[in-house]
């Protein structure tokens, strides 16, 4: 039993250290917007009518 408690404490703090990452990762990370363009065909925009 005693190492059936260890185990889960040992998965508990795993767990405790990816939300603590996760959550330090949305508030220290600030993304730079910009500007996305991509050129579409037009003979994908209308697609095939043979």
């Amino acid at each position: 039993m005693p190492t059936l408690i260890r185990f889960v404490v040992f998965l508990a703090f795993l767990a405790a250290l990816v939300f603590g990452s996760m959550v330090a990762l949305t508030v220290f990370v600030e993304p730079t917007p910009r500007e996305m363009t991509e050129r579409i065909p037009a003979r994908d925009l209308f697609g095939n009518n043979t």
